[in-house]
């Protein structure tokens, strides 16, 4: 399914053809995020995700940019993580040497012109000022606060909008610098590629600055003490999250924990929905997912709730996960999981980015990138007596944290569901 090589420069490169598609991927992933961050660059690596569009030597400004890609009709976007940036093209096969060619002059070639960088303070703050009054996305932001405390872990992906105002552009740069390089970068094609894809990333990529890494990275290994994290705001329906410690990306317990999950909260027939909502009437949504990074990682359930009966949701939830911890978990339950992962991750990767995204996250955080097959035998390898084991584990109550989103502000009321 893929090949593996390595650039002179240290550029990792991973190769995923598709031959039932006339699609192809190109997505490059850095290994930076907001958990690599000081307090005065907290929010630089979104930061710096916004700047790559702003024009290059060769192609000069946004318009320019946009307007190469929209005519051949490709989809193109990045994103920033706590723990990586990502940017990709989606095009036709006929497109994948001008994919190549445009994601190595934005990493490499960007101006960030002064101008260009102050303009797109403002849009940033929007974008801080968006998440913040969407409670339901802004939620993971009180629970992370609250969970990894006063840390990189800890804070917002994008920064505070203070900082964004004041953020320093030789700062900035001096960051990209060290983290931009080749030992950090993995590009991935995923889809039709060519004969001669070898040739053209290097071509396109072996510009890449080879460098050391500055000064290494000291992850986190502890959650915060406090247990309840409140965020006041007079809203109608309250948004809440619970959270417990969990797994790293390379903990050989995460398939029994994914199965765990879905069983849990993640469909429509989970445990949760259907007792919450469909017998209780108490919630809009309610869902479970896991939150895996290097080291350190949690399992989280989100719900959307009525204000008005919030003091008797909560005990219900946690009455519902508490019979899951004692072990009432059936095989069928178990297998339906599986079959849903399995049917979810199969019908993934029929799509080039789906699947290049997949590789590239296992090739930032695992020891080894697994082939689908051998994703798809890893799940069904999971059984019962494990699935119980980590939810045993996993879901106990006094390792639970609470986070709000509603019209509150004496955390006691809450921290008594906890006890």
């Amino acid at each position: 399914m893929f090949t593996q090589s390595k650039l002179p420069n240290g550029v990792r490169v991973l190769l995923a053809p598709l031959r039932d598609t006339q699609a192809v991927t190109v997505m490059v992933f850095v290994k930076v995020g907001s958990r690599y961050e000081s307090r005065p660059l907290n929010g630089a690596s979104h930061f710096l995700e916004h700047l790559m569009f702003k024009g290059t030597q060769r192609r000069p400004d946004t318009l320019t940019l946009s307007k190469e890609l929209d005519s051949i009709g490709a989809e193109f976007n990045a994103f920033t993580s706590k723990d990586h940036t990502a940017y990709y093209i989606k095009a036709t096969k006929q497109h994948v040497d001008l994919a190549l060619d445009m994601l190595s002059d934005m990493l490499v070639h960007s101006k960030f012109d002064a101008t260009e960088l102050n303009r797109e303070r403002g849009v940033i703050i929007e974008e801080i000022n968006m998440y913040e009054d969407n409670p339901m996305a802004h939620i993971e932001d009180v629970l992370e606060l609250g969970l990894y405390g006063n840390t990189p872990l800890g804070w917002n992906i994008a920064g505070t909008k203070q900082g964004i105002a004041d953020m320093d552009r030789a700062a900035m740069l001096r960051f990209k610098e060290q983290h931009y390089i080749g030992e950090n970068m993995w590009v991935v094609v995923a889809g039709n590629v060519p004969g001669n894809i070898r040739s053209l990333v290097t071509k396109y990529f072996g510009m890449i600055p080879k460098r050391k890494l500055g000064n290494p990275f000291v992850p986190q290994r502890q959650f915060a003490k406090d247990r309840v994290f409140l965020a006041k705001k007079n809203t109608e329906q309250v948004h809440l999250a619970i959270a417990a410690p969990a797994y790293a990306y390379d903990d050989k317990r995460m398939n029994a924990l994914s199965v765990l999950t879905i069983l849990l909260g993640g469909t429509m027939s989970s445990r949760l929905f259907i007792e919450i909502r469909e017998r209780l009437g108490l919630c809009y949504y309610i869902r479970a997912g896991v939150n895996p990074y290097e080291h350190i990682g949690h399992l989280a359930i989100q719900a959307g709730l009525d204000k008005n009966r919030i003091l008797q949701a909560i005990p219900a939830i946690l009455e519902s996960v508490a019979k899951v911890a004692a072990g009432g978990i059936s095989a069928e339950e178990v297998r339906r999981a599986k079959e849903y992962i399995k049917g979810k991750f199969i019908l993934g990767l029929e799509d080039s980015e789906s699947l290049a995204g997949w590789l590239a996250k296992q090739a930032l955080f695992q020891k080894a990138v697994k082939t689908p097959a051998q994703r798809v035998a890893a799940i069904e390898k999971v059984t019962l007596g494990q699935v119980k084991a980590v939810a045993k584990h996993v879901l106990r109550k006094d390792a639970f944290r609470l986070a709000l989103i509603g019209p509150y502000k004496d955390s006691q009321v809450f921290a008594k569901f906890l006890r």
